[in-house]
């Protein structure tokens, strides 16, 4: 058996379409979605994925800006920025590339958003919705994870899915999602006793703790579905997934690969919720 390619730079460009149809319904109507992202500092790994957000913006014809603050910018004007923000009825998306530098709180920031534009999710009353099964924001890179099982026709009813990692922004949204489509979730982290045995009995897996060749194929039972969020550059600058692809392929049912797997989805769903956000305000189904 060799592995189905999940190729995440396909389903985003038929998702992205779909967006598209609707942008242009939306631009029929009056209405532009702005998506508004917040840069703090010069890291070149964020600046390049900001660039990356933006383009795609204004490919489906969204309005994208970047506000570029310097490294040293104090808390208190990021907080003004987002205040204007905030109130500008011309932005429908907000979005604040992290890290941040060390003299601004990357929570105090994160709640300052105002929910109903808090395209990435993070917002402790749209994090709150998800767990009470509300409409909300949810975050992007496990919104794009279950928009590639669902393409891929991976039922996931009553399946064992194994989340490795419990992260606010991968680990712990994307199970409660799983939960939600009727798979029965198990966390793993640092401190879970024999991983391998969890591993080897799951139908569907997903990694997202960034530990390069963390899941091997002797971990893996056959036919499984397989999920890499694993994003970490070698000495090369290449980047590596958790998974070990070229073994795992080779048994499993399906995989995502990195790079090409989630990433392509997570800038998608950004989009997604920045459309999702102009709708609801306006009042519009």
């Amino acid at each position: 058996m060799v592995a189905k390619i999940l190729d995440g730079k396909h389903i985003a460009k038929d998702y992205r379409q779909g967006l598209q149809d609707q942008v242009q319904t939306l631009k029929a109507k009056g209405y532009t979605p702005k998506l508004s992202v917040i840069l703090v500092g010069n890291d070149g790994a964020s600046q390049s994925y900001v660039n990356s957000k933006k383009k795609a913006a204004e490919k489906i014809g969204m309005i994208s800006e970047i506000i570029h603050l310097a490294e040293d910018t104090s808390e208190e004007d990021v907080l003004k920025e987002l205040d204007r923000l905030n109130n500008d009825d011309s932005v429908s998306g907000i979005l604040v590339q992290v890290p941040l530098p060390k003299q601004v709180s990357e929570q105090k920031i994160l709640e300052a958003i105002n929910p109903e534009k808090d395209v990435d999710g993070f917002h402790p009353s749209n994090i709150g919705k998800l767990y009470i099964d509300e409409q909300t924001f949810v975050p992007c890179t496990p919104l794009g994870i279950m928009e590639i099982l669902k393409h891929a026709d991976i039922d996931l009813e009553g399946k064992n899915a194994v989340v490795i990692g419990r992260s606010h922004i991968v680990g712990q949204p994307v199970s409660k999602l799983l939960l939600q489509a009727n798979a029965t979730v198990t966390i793993l982290h640092s401190r879970t006793k024999d991983m391998h045995s969890h591993l080897k009995n799951a139908d569907v897996i997903v990694s997202a703790v960034g530990k390069p060749g963390l899941v091997t194929k002797d971990d893996v039972k056959e036919g499984a579905v397989i999920v890499d969020v694993g994003n970490t550059p070698d000495e090369n600058g290449k980047l590596k997934g958790d998974v070990e692809f070229e073994e795992v392929k080779e048994i499993a049912g399906a995989i995502t690969p990195v790079p090409g797997g989630v990433g392509p989805l997570t800038i998608t769903m950004v989009l997604n919720n920045t459309l999702l956000a102009e709708k609801m305000r306006r009042g519009i189904e």
